[in-house]
C-alpha cells in the first residue's frame, strides 16, 4: 500500500504540474517521498527479481535474471531467462506481464536491429518470445515503455532515428506508427559525422518524450500522442548541450521539475529546469563526473536519480566508477564523491525500487557488483556481492509478488 499511495501521488504531481500548479506539486511530491521512504516502505519488499540484458556472443546467450534478497543485498545465480541477440537494453511494461529488449545489430535501415516483446512468466520470471519488430533503423540501443503501457519507443544509435511502436493487449508488438531521422552533425568528426539517437525517455505527464542525441549534441523534444502512437516536433524541437559534450542518456527528477542528461563524450552532467507544460529544457548547470586530478582516457555511460530525489548518480568508463552527486532545492548538483565499480567498463547501473541498493554492471570483467546507498548521504558501500553475468550492459528491477 505504501508503494502504490507513492505511485499514486507522484502521478498526480506530474499532472499538476503539466499545467502549473508547482507548489501542489511539489507538497504532493514531498509526502509521496516521506511515506514510500518509511520502514515499513522499505521492510514491506522482500525480494525482486533483477534482468540483466547483454551483448551476446561465445559466453552470453541473452537476456539474464538473477534475485536480490533485499534485506541482505545477496544475489542469486544468474540464469538465463530468454534468449535474444544483443539485448543491450530493456524495458518493463508497465502490468510487470511484459518485458521488451532491443536487439542491437547493426546492417541497412529498416534491415537490422528491432525490438523484441516477450512474456513474463509471474511465478518464475522466465521470458517467453512474443514477436519482433523492425525499429526502422540501424543499432537500436534504447527502449522505454509509455506509462499507459500502449507503446514501445526506441533510439536507433547507428541511423541516428527514433521510433513508437504500439503495443497490442497480448503485449505483442505493432509495426512502427512513427519513425523519424534526426540530421545534422556535430563538431567532433569521429564520433559526429551524422547523428546518433543514444535514448528517448517520456517524461512524468507522459505528453512529451525526449530522445538524447550524441552526434548533434541535442535533447531532441517531440509531442507524444499513447492513443495514436505519434510523434510531432515540440516548439521549440530540442535543447542544446556544449558542442562536443556527446548526450547520451537522461533521467527525471521525481518532481518532475528537473532533468539530468550524462554526456558520454565531454564526461560531464547537465542539469536542466523541465517546463512540463510547454515541454522545454532550460541549462542550469553542467558538472563534471571525473575527480579534478583525474587524466586518462573516460566516457560516461548511464545516470539515475535516486527514488527520494535526494541524489544523483552516474557512470564513469575508464575511470571505472559511479560519481555521486546531492541534487538542491533549486535542482543543481554538488558533488559527492566517486565509488568504483570493482570492475571494468560500467556501462550501466540499475537502483532497486526502494532505493536501498546500487547494482553496477561492469561490462568488460563480466559483473554485477553490489552496492548499499546511504539513505541520508547518498554514498555508496560495497555490499560484499558480486555475481558473474557475461557482457551485463543493463540493469532492471521487478518486484517478487
Amino acid at each position: 500500500m505504501q508503494k502504490q499511495a507513492r505511485a499514486t501521488l507522484v502521478g498526480v504531481a506530474a499532472i499538476l504540474l503539466s499545467g502549473g500548479a508547482i507548489c501542489r506539486a511539489e507538497a504532493l511530491f514531498a509526502a509521496a517521498t516521506a511515506q514510500a521512504s518509511g520502514p515499513q516502505a522499505q521492510g514491506s519488499l522482500k525480494a525482486v527479481r533483477v534482468y540483466v540484458g547483454t551483448y551476446t556472443g561465445p559466453k552470453s546467450k541473452g537476456i539474464y535474471m538473477l534475485r536480490l534478497d533485499m534485506a541482505t543485498g545477496a544475489l542469486g545465480a544468474p540464469e538465463v531467462a530468454g534468449e535474444t541477440t544483443n539485448p543491450s537494453f530493456l524495458a518493463i511494461h508497465p502490468t510487470r506481464r511484459f518485458l521488451y529488449a532491443v536487439s542491437e545489430v547493426w546492417g541497412p535501415a529498416g534491415k537490422a536491429g528491432g525490438v523484441s516483446a516477450f512474456a513474463v512468466a509471474p511465478d518464475t520470471g522466465l521470458l517467453t518470445p512474443l514477436n519482433k519488430q523492425a525499429t526502422g533503423g540501424a543499432g537500436p540501443c534504447y527502449v522505454a515503455v509509455d506509462k499507459e503501457g500502449r507503446n514501445v519507443l526506441a533510439a536507433n544509435y547507428g541511423s541516428g532515428s527514433v521510433c513508437a511502436l504500439p503495443i497490442g493487449q497480448d503485449g505483442r508488438l505493432a509495426e512502427a506508427t512513427a519513425v523519424i531521422q534526426h540530421k545534422g552533425s556535430g563538431p567532433n568528426p569521429k564520433r559526429q559525422s551524422g547523428p546518433h539517437a543514444h535514448s528517448i525517455n517520456l517524461d512524468p505527464t507522459g505528453r512529451f518524450a525526449l530522445a538524447a542525441d550524441l552526434g548533434l549534441d541535442k535533447i531532441l523534444i517531440y509531442k507524444f500522442d499513447a492513443a495514436k502512437g505519434t510523434l510531432e516536433p515540440n516548439d521549440p524541437p530540442s535543447a542544446s548541450v556544449a558542442p562536443g559534450a556527446g548526450p547520451r542518456h537522461l533521467a527525471f527528477h521525481p518532481s518532475g521539475r528537473f532533468a539530468y542528461v550524462i554526456n558520454e563524450m565531454g564526461g560531464t552532467v547537465t542539469a536542466l529546469s523541465w517546463d512540463g507544460a510547454r515541454g522545454t529544457l532550460s541549462e542550469l548547470q553542467t558538472v563534471s563526473t571525473l575527480p579534478a586530478d583525474f587524466r586518462g582516457e573516460n566516457s560516461t555511460a548511464e545516470v539515475q536519480v535516486h527514488p527520494s530525489g535526494r541524489f544523483l548518480y552516474g557512470s564513469n568508463r575508464g575511470h571505472d566508477s559511479i560519481a555521486v552527486f546531492a541534487i538542491a532545492d533549486d535542482g543543481r548538483l554538488k558533488a559527492l564523491g566517486h565509488q568504483p565499480t570493482q570492475g571494468r567498463n560500467p556501462r550501466n547501473f540499475g537502483i532497486d525500487p526502494t532505493g536501498t541498493w546500487l547494482l553496477a554492471a561492469n561490462q568488460n570483467s563480466d559483473s554485477i557488483v553490489v552496492f548499499r546507498i546511504d539513505p541520508a548521504t547518498g554514498v555508496l558501500a560495497p555490499a560484499g556481492v558480486t555475481a558473474s553475468v557475461p557482457s551485463p550492459v543493463c540493469v532492471k528491477f521487478v518486484p517478487i509478488p
